[in-house]
């Protein structure tokens, strides 16, 4: 398909306008009806000019769209049904928000991640921590740490802890092969936690007396209520995942989808209001990430279409090169399709399998390029409030909860100074050859 490079512009836009308008009119943006207009606003050029496209040039446009609609809706499917079931599973009780409780929460989530996804780890401990640290002052980088490694690096060792990595295990990469990135799972999330420790060792330190005091009447044993019934609907989304890669497209993301979306209504169904009140469960939040990824994906389907004609013009060799390139894209397009953009680029459009035989042509080393795909759309979706689902989520379930949350540059300014270094000293150490 041949777009014009000006296509992009709506996409542009919008990212601008989640990166500016908080900071310009932050009332205004509170509202979701406003995000609402602004989405609809530069998504309507976005969907006129494919149509013209489809029409008049007799470009395959409205395909792509339509592919991108799918995609968006298993991804807010996915998305909400993990919300709202475990919205309804409560950690209750208060620990002392010392530095080290805050560390062994985002350490506990790493590993959870794999199993239920960074989706399910960020939603099931997020309002926990935030809840442990509500008495605190300087938590300004809290939802930030969690973001960087619960809602990002942790999701790299099975399919099912990152979006990209499920795509890549529907094209053809074992399930199993993903384990096989516990060294740099291990690297890169290590050197997050003990970068956030010693952060929020500091942050602890300038806390006030007053703040300590209220913590200290908060104190209470943890407890996890709700369980029984909605651990068993978590399972059910998990396995809805699994199952399309066990049946062919399109009836794998309507089952799929289908299967979450009863999982959600059960969990309202059998939850008692009391544990979600408890929770302080809101609908806002999801609300809010359904209505700007909705804005994201039509405008940003130009962008892909563009990237997956030109992707030649990459050539692309080294390991180092698509950990960075793939990472970079990832960072403000979704990261799945860019995962699935630069593996069908190495593997020459063949299955992705091929990759894991040694050396395609063209390609230094086919694992490790595959390896260096794999993380770098799973670690540098962590660079941008909208480079990953549940990174915006986390971000609006802590706005609710009363955090004040850095905007869209003072976020990407964290990034900037914890995980770029992280990130060299990650192709130093696997995607560079000595």
């Amino acid at each position: 398909m041949n777009l014009q490079i000006w296509s992009v512009v709506p996409f542009i836009l919008l990212l601008v306008a989640i990166a500016v308008l908080p900071l310009l009119a932050e009332n205004w943006w509170h509202w979701n009806r406003n995000k609402a207009f602004v989405c609809f606003l530069l998504a309507a050029p976005t969907v006129f000019y494919l149509c013209h496209e489809e029409f008049n040039n007799n470009q395959p446009s409205l395909h792509a769209l339509a592919h991108e609609l799918a995609e968006y809706v298993s991804f807010i499917l996915l998305l909400g049904a993990l919300y709202t079931v475990v919205g309804g599973i409560v950690i209750f009780g208060d620990l002392e928000a010392k530095p080290l409780t805050n560390t062994l929460f985002l350490a506990t989530g790493a590993a959870v991640a794999n199993l239920i996804g960074t989706t399910g780890a960020s939603v099931l401990l997020i309002r926990p921590v935030l809840r442990i640290n509500r008495d605190r002052v300087n938590t300004r980088h809290l939802p930030v740490f969690f973001i960087f490694s619960v809602s990002n690096l942790a999701g790299l060792l099975t399919p099912l802890g990152d979006p990209p990595l499920f795509l890549g295990f529907l094209k053809g990469v074992p399930f199993e092969w993903t384990l096989g990135l516990w060294p740099q799972w291990l690297l890169a999330n290590g050197i997050v936690l003990i970068t956030f420790f010693v952060w929020d060792w500091l942050a602890y330190r300038k806390e006030t007396q007053q703040s300590l005091k209220r913590e200290h009447k908060h104190l209470r044993p943890l407890h996890v209520r709700g369980l029984s019934r909605n651990g068993w609907l978590l399972g059910g989304i998990v396995g809805a995942v699994l199952l399309q890669g066990q049946l062919d497209d399109p009836w794998s993301k309507i089952v799929s989808g289908t299967i979450m979306l009863f999982m959600a209504i059960l969990s309202l169904a059998l939850t008692d209001l009391r544990l979600r009140k408890a929770n302080d469960f809101q609908w806002a939040p999801i609300v809010e990430v359904a209505i700007l990824f909705l804005g994201i994906f039509i405008t940003m389907t130009p962008a892909l279409e563009i990237l997956t004609a030109r992707r030649d013009i990459f050539r692309l060799t080294e390991p180092w090169q698509f950990f960075w390139c793939t990472g970079g894209l990832s960072a403000f397009l979704d990261n799945a399709p860019t995962y699935l953009i630069f593996a069908t680029m190495a593997a020459r459009n063949q299955d992705l399998s091929i990759l894991l035989t040694g050396k395609p042509p063209g390609l230094v080393d086919g694992p490790l390029v595959l390896q260096a795909i794999s993380c770098g759309a799973v670690f540098m979706g962590a660079m941008t409030y909208i480079g990953n689902g549940p990174n915006f989520m986390v971000k609006a379930i802590a706005d609710h909860a009363g955090y004040k949350t850095p905007s869209f540059f003072g976020y990407l300014g964290y990034a900037l100074v914890v995980l770029i270094p992280i990130f060299v000293v990650v192709t130093l150490v696997f995607f560079v050859a000595w």
